[in-house]
């Protein structure tokens, strides 16, 4: 089992930048696939990006390619998101997501608030 916490959200302006990161424990986190997702109000939860566990495979959601970046540091057992180029429709909650061996995502951190303002 897998324990993950999401840090780093708050509120930003339109254009400016923010990195989340999402730390394990509990198991060894180098053998997951790591993903990102969001939740805005009133709106179902959307696939962002998600990372192969030797982070050598990336894939990104067509709204924030180019914008967003998404890495891990297995010796440090974070994910990060860097977000960059942030637009109001940004705005959301992000959670982080552990997919062991290419499995189902069964492993979910509780969220961190994101707020763009225009």
């Amino acid at each position: 089992q897998v324990q993950l916490v999401e840090s780093g959200g708050g509120l930003v302006q339109a254009g400016g930048s923010l990195r989340l990161s999402c730390a394990g424990s509990g198991d060894t986190f180098s053998r997951y696939k790591m993903g990102w997702f969001r939740q805005a109000p009133g709106k179902e939860r959307e696939f962002v990006a998600d990372i192969s566990w030797s982070g050598g495979r990336t894939s990104y959601a067509d709204s924030v390619k180019g914008r967003f970046t998404i890495s891990r540091d297995n010796a440090k057992n974070t994910v990060y998101l860097q977000m960059n180029s942030l637009k109001p429709e940004d705005t959301a909650v992000y959670y982080c997501a552990a997919s062991f061996t290419d499995g189902p995502y069964d492993h979910w951190g509780q969220g961190t608030q994101v707020t763009v303002s225009s």
